[in-house]
C-alpha cells in the first residue's frame, strides 16, 4: 500500500503539478492581443515571445539532460525558480511597455523573460518528472508518462477561463497584474512539485562505465539512421500540429463556427490531452511503440486528405458535412499531436534503455524547438502569400483558400514521416528495455 501511494505522491502528483504549470505556456494566444495593444506594437512583432519560449523549451532540454539526468531536485528547481522569475518579468517589461509606448527595452525585455528564462523553466520542468514516472510505474511506463505530459497539453483548458476571468477583473493594467499573480501561483505548485518528486528507493543509477562513452555511445548501440528517424518524425508531428494549430481558431470561423471558437478551443485541447493519455497508455500493450506513430500519421493523412479533395475550409460553411470533416481533421491533429508528445519518453527507453534516457529525451526534444520556430512560421507565410483575405459578414477577415493551402505543406510532411517510421525505426530489441 504505501508503495502504491509513493508512486503518486513522489511521481505522478508532483509530475501533474510541474506539467500543469508549465504548461500554460500555450495560453499565449489569449492574451498576445492584449499585450501587443498595451505596450504599442504589433500582434506579429509579440508572436515571436511565443516561438522563442518553445524554441529555448527545446534547447534548454537538449543542453541541460544532462542536469535532470543527474540529480530531478537541482533541475526542477531550476524549472520553478526560471519559470516564475520569467513569468514576473514578462509582467514587469508589460508594465514598462504601457509608461513607454512603443519602446523597444519592453519588447525585447518580453522576448528573454517570456522567451529565454520561461524557456529554460519549460525544458527542465518538462523533462525532470519523466524518468522519475517511468521508474515508479515500470509496467505502464506510456499511462504514466502519458498522464503527466496529458497535464501539459491540458493546461490550456484549465488555465484558460482563470486567465480570461483576470484580464476581465483585474481593471487597467490587468494584463500585467495578471502576470504577477500567475507567477506566484505557479512558483508555489512548482515548489511543491520539486519537493514531493523522487525516485525509488531501490533505483541503482547506473555509472558511467555502465553507460557507455556517453550519450552518442548510447544511441550508437542501434543504427545511428534508427535515432535520426525517431528525431525526424518527432520533429514533423511538431511541424504539422503548430501549422494547422496556429491557424484553429480562423479555420473555425471560416466554417461558419464563429460564434462557438472558445468552445472548439476547449473541445481540440482535450483531445490534445486526450491524446497524450491515450495513445501512450494504449502503446503499452503493443509489441512495438512505433505502431502508434504509423497510425497517428495515417489518420492525420485520411483526414487531411479528405478535407483537400473536398475543399472542406473553403466550402465548408452550411455544409454540416463538411463541417464535421474539418472538424474530425482538427481533433486528429491535436490527438495526434499529443500522442506523439507523450510516446517520445518510452518509445526511447524501449530502444536505449534507462540509463540515459533523461539525457537522450532531452536532446530530442531539440526537434520541438526547430519545429517551434518553422510550424506556425510556415504556415502564416503560406496564409499571407496565397489566397486573399475578405469580411465574412461577421466582422472576421478570413483567407479560406490560404487556411486549405497550409494542408498541401502539412500532407507531404505526413507522408514523409510515415515512410520514416516504417523503413527507418526499426522494432526495438526485447534486451534494450
Amino acid at each position: 500500500m504505501k508503495n502504491c501511494q509513493n508512486k503518486w505522491v513522489r511521481a505522478a502528483i508532483p509530475a501533474l503539478l510541474l506539467h500543469f504549470s508549465i504548461g500554460t505556456v500555450y495560453c499565449w494566444s489569449i492574451f498576445s492581443q492584449e499585450i501587443a495593444d498595451y505596450i504599442g506594437f504589433s500582434k506579429a512583432a509579440t508572436e515571436w515571445a511565443f516561438s522563442f519560449a518553445i524554441f529555448f523549451l527545446g534547447m534548454s532540454a537538449a543542453f541541460l539532460g544532462n542536469v535532470v539526468e543527474k540529480d530531478i531536485h537541482k533541475s526542477s528547481l531550476i524549472a520553478a525558480v526560471t519559470f516564475a522569475i520569467g513569468m514576473a518579468g514578462t509582467g514587469f517589461f508589460i508594465y514598462y511597455g504601457g509608461s513607454h509606448p512603443g519602446s523597444v527595452l519592453s519588447l525585447v525585455g518580453i522576448y528573454v523573460c517570456y522567451g529565454f528564462i520561461m524557456g529554460i523553466g519549460l525544458g527542465t520542468g518538462y523533462l525532470s518528472p519523466v524518468k522519475t514516472l517511468m521508474l515508479w510505474f515500470e509496467d505502464k511506463k506510456g499511462l504514466a508518462t502519458g498522464l503527466a505530459v496529458a497535464g501539459f497539453g491540458g493546461a490550456k483548458a484549465i488555465a484558460s477561463p482563470i486567465m480570461q476571468a483576470l484580464l476581465g477583473n483585474l481593471g487597467e493594467g490587468g494584463i500585467y497584474k495578471m502576470f504577477y499573480i500567475l507567477a506566484a501561483v505557479y512558483f508555489v505548485m512548482m515548489f511543491v512539485g520539486h519537493l514531493l518528486l523522487a525516485k525509488p528507493e531501490g533505483w541503482h543509477e547506473p555509472q558511467k562505465k555502465e553507460k557507455g562513452q556517453g550519450i552518442m555511445a548510447t544511441i550508437k548501440t542501434r543504427p545511428i539512421s534508427n535515432y535520426i528517424g525517431i528525431w525526424l518524425m518527432f520533429y514533423i508531428n511538431i511541424t504539422c500540429g503548430l501549422a494547422l494549430i496556429s491557424q484553429e481558431k480562423m479555420i473555425v470561423k471560416c466554417i461558419g463556427l464563429a460564434g462557438v471558437v472558445g468552445v472548439i478551443s476547449t473541445v481540440t485541447a482535450i483531445f490534445n490531452a486526450g491524446g497524450r493519455l491515450g495513445f501512450s497508455a494504449w502503446a503499452d500493450h503493443l509489441k512495438d511503440r512505433n505502431t502508434i506513430y504509423k497510425l497517428i500519421f495515417i489518420l492525420s493523412i485520411v483526414f487531411t486528405g479528405g478535407v483537400i479533395l473536398t475543399r472542406g475550409i473553403e466550402n465548408g460553411e452550411g455544409n454540416i458535412l463538411l463541417v464535421i470533416l474539418v472538424l474530425a481533421l482538427l481533433f486528429m491533429v491535436n490527438a495526434g499531436y499529443g500522442g506523439g508528445f507523450s510516446n517520445v519518453p518510452t518509445l526511447l527507453s524501449d530502444h536505449y534503455g534507462m540509463g540515459s534516457i533523461s539525457a537522450i529525451h532531452g536532446i530530442t526534444l531539440s526537434a520541438w524547438a526547430f519545429a517551434g520556430l518553422t510550424g506556425n512560421q510556415i504556415a502564416t507565410l503560406i496564409v499571407s502569400n496565397t489566397g486573399s483575405f475578405f469580411d465574412d459578414g461577421h466582422g472576421n477577415s478570413i483567407n479560406p483558400v490560404g487556411y486549405q493551402n497550409v494542408l498541401y505543406f502539412t500532407i507531404i510532411l505526413y507522408i514523409v514521416a510515415l515512410l520514416i517510421s516504417l523503413f527507418f525505426v526499426k522494432p526495438a530489441k526485447t534486451e534494450s528495455k
